[in-house]
């Protein structure tokens, strides 16, 4: 784990910033947003589109930047559409985030409130793997 830089705090920001645009606290599609910062300052975001199989805010903002050609990611972070707090990613997306960019770092809160960033991998120590 690593405490988080200035750089950090922006993609925080930013990540606020997608959710309180697209907030839905009448009928919940959108609720959690997303900043994804690649290793050559591109930044894109995503907000989870909910439905029965719907995506989540971080694999949202990853397939905008897979989309538009990058594969060279720094760091992600989740925001919750209600409070503003940074998320933890669900199980689905910690395998997607180890699978598509194992060295990128995550943003998460910790058990006693603080903010650090872990390396995707690490997040989700034996991964399923297809042989």
């Amino acid at each position: 784990m690593k405490n988080l830089d200035k750089s950090d705090f922006q993609l925080i920001e930013k990540a606020k910033q997608a959710i309180k645009n697209n907030y839905d606290e009448k009928s919940f599609l959108h609720t959690v947003g997303a900043a994804l910062k690649c290793k050559n300052g591109n930044i894109y975001v995503g907000v989870n589109v909910y439905s029965i199989h719907g995506a989540c805010a971080e694999q949202v903002a990853l397939g905008s930047a897979i989309t538009a050609g990058e594969r060279n990611f720094e760091a992600i972070v989740a925001i919750n559409g209600e409070n503003g707090e940074v998320m933890s990613p669900c199980g689905n997306c910690r395998q997607i985030l180890s699978d598509y960019m194992p060295e990128c770092y995550v943003i998460i809160k910790t058990n006693d409130n603080t903010l650090v960033k872990i390396k995707a991998k690490e997040l989700l120590p034996y991964p399923y793997r297809v042989s």
